[in-house]
């Protein structure tokens, strides 16, 4: 009972630590490009991202088998509750050091870690080098290229067609007067004068599509691909983490889906905001529409491979897909993303680092 609880905890503390780190991800757009504001786009973020996790149940069998660990360690370690434990802790523990960081990493990359430094540790065993790039590498390093590369075909040809459809961008100034004081030659004398002061400067599509208002429809169509984003985060990341309760026989799935979901919700309302400012203003400026450019192909990338159960990591996905649009307008922050490539560089040898070090203490400690 003692060990199932440990493993119960660990497991809704990696939870917590994905929410936190990813579910703003499929939302940043929405701030970015000012189509709404961060409480706004957090609630439609984590709501549609609950809902995607409640779905995983019914796609996503093959994620959740290979999440075990099953193949690609000894198969006396699959479903040990030490293992489990170690790999959960390392994981989250990995993941909620890149959130305080402002990083946003992948917990997909760092559950790959975890798994390898755990098998290393505790039987030293021989670790499956092609289960490990077959399974887990090449997808993690060909989507956020695809992601790239799609962005940058996409971008262009929906705006070719804007401009076919005589849909003009417009920038539109918002100012308003406020009183500012004004000092003159007596201190007490100090009077306050009216000066008109900037607050917004935001970009908007004049134009109809279909008798539809073009920039309501763009609108409109950008919180929904913000919505299926993270609907899809929820559908591929869920599933990784279930895994770890349901190889050590601790929960029944429909159970673990539900407590994952809700550790995860509470980790994006509690800690969300210092990952959210990163992938909202930190990668590329963006207006309405790059905003919806990127979140269309983030959503199609991880909702397919979701779909064939590949374990690909939405993070990396979105990431490429803000890297890809910053490059085309030459938006890009180039820093900020030598600093977040870096973090994805580090994550697995973190993971599997803090794995071993764990994974050694319970041999020890057994």
């Amino acid at each position: 009972m003692a060990t199932a609880l440990l493993i119960l905890a660990l497991t809704v503390f990696l939870a917590y630590a994905n929410g936190a780190n990813d579910n703003f991800k499929g939302v940043a757009t929405l701030l970015g490009s000012g189509t709404t504001g961060y409480g706004r786009a957090l609630a439609w973020g984590t709501v549609t991202t609950f809902a995607g996790s409640m779905t995983a149940l019914l796609f996503s069998q093959r994620l959740i088998a290979v999440f075990s660990g099953k193949g690609l360690v000894a198969d006396e370690l699959v479903g040990s509750a030490s293992f489990v434990a170690v790999v959960a802790f390392a994981a989250a523990g990995t993941v909620l050091l890149a959130t305080w960081l402002s990083f946003p990493i992948s917990t997909t990359h760092a559950l790959m870690g975890a798994l390898v430094g755990a098998g290393l540790a505790m039987a030293h065993s021989e670790i499956h080098l092609a289960v490990l790039g077959r399974t887990f590498l090449m997808p993690l390093l060909l989507t956020p290229v695809a992601a790239m590369a799609l962005t940058g075909i996409l971008y262009p040809s929906l705006r070719w067609l804007r401009l076919r459809l005589g849909i003009r961008k417009e920038d539109c100034i918002c100012v308003s007067e406020r009183l500012v004081p004004v000092a003159t030659t007596h201190a007490a004398e100090a009077t306050a004068s009216p000066r008109l002061h900037l607050e917004t400067c935001q970009a908007r599509y004049s134009g109809a599509i279909l008798s539809v208002d073009a920039h309501q429809a763009l609108n409109l169509g950008h919180f929904l691909t913000a919505g299926a984003v993270s609907f899809a985060r929820g559908l591929n990341d869920t599933p990784k983490i279930v895994a770890l309760l349901l190889a050590a026989q601790a929960m029944q799935a429909r159970s673990a889906l539900l407590v994952v979901a809700v550790a995860m919700a509470l980790g994006a309302v509690l800690q969300a905001r210092k990952v959210a400012d990163t992938m909202a203003r930190g990668i590329t400026s963006m207006n309405h529409g790059q905003g919806f450019t990127a979140n269309l192909v983030t959503a199609g990338l991880v909702l397919v491979a979701s779909r064939f159960g590949m374990p690909v990591s939405t993070t990396h996905v979105s990431c490429g897909s803000l890297f890809g649009l910053g490059a085309c307008t030459g938006q890009a922050h180039w820093h900020t993303i030598s600093t977040i490539l870096l973090a994805w560089f580090l994550t697995l040898p973190v993971a599997a680092g803090l794995a071993v070090l764990a994974g050694t203490v319970a041999r020890t400690v057994s």
